[in-house]
């Protein structure tokens, strides 16, 4: 029996009994004791006497009505103490809430579980339909070739279009142009045969590139720039007529040039006087014209530092002195400005081997930037 039990049946009074010089308290017995085994080892024995000696029945009966009253208290259910803590952590004294008299106890009944409902469970999401893949992606690009009258030349004008695989199926889709400049005593089809439009088309079919138009026109002589006009033909003749017969994003940003040896020198020419058509120029065992050398410093400085186009120059570590000391006299300008820049020296000669074992990095490059 425990404490808070005794107290609620003897209905707050405190119980106590004379035992010689010693009071034993039923308010001192720590809840859960049980109170007989307290008693016992808390109470000195007496010294037995005879029956026959002083013993009187009254004095027995406190003792039965107290055995009793403990015995009643023992079938009365009981509240559980309450304890409460205090803010600083103290525990408060228990208090006892009134208990009713009813003596039956009624078993505890647990509650009806309920059941928790579970969050509903994402269905199975079928993955997107893998889109078909076009026949044409299987198949080379189409290459389309002309020639445009000029009277800003003394021959019509020549060139080669590489339409990537699939133009047709893509009525609406509109292409970045990458024009290339062969070098001098070749033609327009040099860099169809060094596998340009081969290696575009591959890479755009792999979606590791986008798909984009190379354009190919034929220098038709050996001369300087300001000695006939080539560049003037390429700029108003030959890009009006590209942007208005194909379907090209006809802007700065989707506009390259690039060209090897002699090309080289036409890139890098119409690219600086002409900056506001392109956004990438590229010299491939490139240098620069001997009639620009002196501008070229001018040229840089006019462009706009967030207009500036990038630049890539690549030469064979065999190349003939005076092609590499003017590529590299290029570079040392570039640095000096602070002009962004890649900068390659490759193993190899001035010759379409060194070139079509590089194609596809500088297709990549040109590329780099197009979406």
């Amino acid at each position: 029996m425990s404490f808070g039990s005794a107290r609620a049946c003897g209905r707050g009074k405190l119980l106590s009994m004379q035992r010689d010089t010693k009071t034993l308290k039923v308010s001192s017995v720590n809840p859960g004791l049980d109170l007989h085994k307290h008693w016992a080892n808390e109470t000195p024995r007496l010294p037995r006497k005879p029956l026959g000696s002083g013993f009187s029945p009254l004095k027995i009966i406190p003792l039965v009505l107290l055995i009793l009253l403990l015995s009643a208290c023992q079938s009365t259910p009981l509240s559980t103490p309450t304890v409460t803590t205090s803010p600083d952590g103290l525990t408060s004294t228990p208090s006892v809430a009134p208990t009713s008299l009813n003596l039956t106890p009624s078993p505890a009944t647990p509650p009806a579980p309920t059941a928790t409902p579970l969050p509903p469970r994402p269905s199975p999401t079928s993955p997107p339909p893998t889109p078909t893949r076009l026949a044409c992606w299987k198949e080379p690009g189409r290459i389309e070739t002309g020639a445009l009258e000029t009277e800003l030349l003394y021959q019509p004008l020549a060139y080669r279009v590489a339409l990537p695989p699939c133009y047709d199926a893509f009525p609406e889709q509109r292409y970045p142009v990458l024009y290339l400049i062969h070098g001098q005593s070749f033609t327009d089809d040099q860099w169809e045969r060094l596998g340009a439009p081969e290696v575009a088309g591959k890479l755009a079919a792999r979606g590791e590139l986008p798909p984009f138009i190379i354009v190919m026109p034929r220098d038709p002589a050996w001369l300087q720039p300001r000695e006939y006009g080539f560049g003037e033909a390429v700029m108003q003749v030959l890009i009006p007529y590209v942007d208005a017969t194909y379907r090209t994003q006809a802007e700065r940003s989707g506009r390259a040039v690039g060209g090897l040896s002699r090309g080289g020198a036409w890139a890098l020419h119409l690219g600086l006087v002409y900056w506001q058509s392109f956004s990438a120029i590229g010299l491939h065992s490139g240098f620069p014209f001997e009639s620009d050398s002196t501008y070229i410093r001018r040229w840089l400085d006019e462009i706009p530092l967030d207009q500036m186009p990038r630049f890539y120059l690549d030469i064979s570590d065999n190349d003939r002195d005076v092609i590499a000391d003017s590529a590299a006299e290029l570079e040392r300008l570039l640095t000096e400005l602070g002009i962004a820049h890649e900068w390659y020296l490759f193993p190899g000669f001035h010759e379409e081997a060194y070139w079509s074992a590089h194609v596809e990095q500088y297709i990549r490059w040109y590329a780099a930037e197009w979406k």
